[in-house]
Parts: C-alpha cells; structure tokens; sequence
C-alpha cells in the first residue's frame, strides 16, 4: 500500500522520534493516571515500538496512523499541543482503528505489569524469590478484624444424648432408634430374605429366578 506523493511521510515504516512522542502521548492521554511515575509511560512507548517491529504489518500500520493524527486537525494544529479534552477526542475518533486497537491491546497487557507501576498501585510482587509472605507484612491489613488465635473462654454446653436413636449396621439399636424399626421388628426383617439372597422358603438354596 502507498500513498500519492502528497503525503510522502505516510510511506514510512519506520518511527520517527516524533512519531515515537505521539505514542507516548496517545498512551498518557488514553490511560491517565496522574500518580503513574514518567518511566512507565516511556517504558510503555517502547514495548510497542518493539512489539511492532516484530511485524511488518504492524509496523506499517502503526507508523501510518501515528503520522495521520495531525490530518485530522485545524491547519497549525498538533496533537501533541492539545489539551487534555482535545486530545482524548480525537483519539476517540480513531477508536476502531487498527493502529489504536494495537496500541490499545498492548498497553493494557503491559502497562500494569510495570514495575514502578505496581508499588504505585501498592503490589509487592510475587512472594517466592522475596522469602514468601510470612516475614513480609502478609497479616497487615489494617480494615480486618484481629484474628482471635486464643481458645474460648465461655463454657462449652452438654447437649447430652441424642432426642433418637439410630440404627447401626448390623442391625442392633443404638439409643434413640424409633421402636418399629428395632429389634428385627420392622416390616423388612418380617418379610425375611428376599429372592436375591438365593434362600428358598424351606431354607434350600435357590437360583434367582426358579421357581419354589
């Protein structure tokens, strides 16, 4: 793809320094934070500046719409001399744009994974090369209740046995088991064995199936 020679600039591919100040401009503009230290937002800059070198699509793509951002103003107007308002306006109307999206995609991936970045937002970082968390502040979050590590000091209440009883597994009674159910008494233990147990009424032995 090449543009008349009207526009010659937008035939580059490679970014200018002021090409390269445009897209730290157009990150600082899109993902404002006034307590995000300066190195962030340059470190940003360049792991896009690399991302895109790594295609040439990219590169294209990003070069040629960093560069056409000021076609979109009042003659003598830059963008990099916007106002904040003015700024935030004109890239939201490049917002489906390709180059934007790029941009848009790598910074959120990479922006808050800064290291300055994340002591500004109060993350200390993975535990393991650091000792873990067991020397380092893991109980010091002052908004919870203080664990109470001590035993109870009200006394614990007899509930004594139990309001029935149970029947346990080979048949017997346990305290509280209801009295139909004990003692062999129960409408299943009447019945006696049923055909699967292989036992014939007269006590012979009986294949499942036969017939008495």
């Amino acid at each position: 793809m090449a543009f008349p020679a009207k526009y010659p600039s937008l035939n580059e591919t490679t970014l200018s320094d002021g090409a390269k100040a445009i897209l730290e401009r157009i990150i600082r503009v899109a993902f404002p934070h006034r307590n995000f230290p300066d190195g962030a937002y340059r470190r940003m800059r360049d792991k896009i500046v690399a991302e895109a070198e790594s295609s040439t699509w990219f590169r294209v793509v990003l070069t040629q719409g960093l560069l056409t951002l000021d076609a979109k103003l009042a003659d003598g107007e830059h963008f990099l001399e916007l106002p904040q308002d003015r700024a935030l306006a004109v890239l939201r109307s490049v917002q489906d744009l390709e180059f934007f999206g790029f941009i848009r995609r790598t910074t959120v991936l990479n922006l808050y994974a800064d290291p300055e970045v994340l002591q500004v937002l109060g993350y200390e970082g993975e535990s393991f090369s650091q000792g873990g968390y067991l020397h380092r502040g893991f109980d010091d979050l002052d908004w919870l209740p203080k664990a109470r590590i001590e035993e109870a000091g009200e006394p614990l209440v007899e509930t004594g046995r139990l309001p029935y009883q149970v029947r346990t597994e080979a048949g017997t009674t346990a305290p509280g088991t209801p009295a139909e159910t004990s003692g062999g008494s129960s409408a299943a233990a009447a019945a006696g064995p049923g055909p699967q147990s292989g036992v014939a009424a007269d006590g012979r032995t009986q294949q499942p199936g036969a017939v008495q």
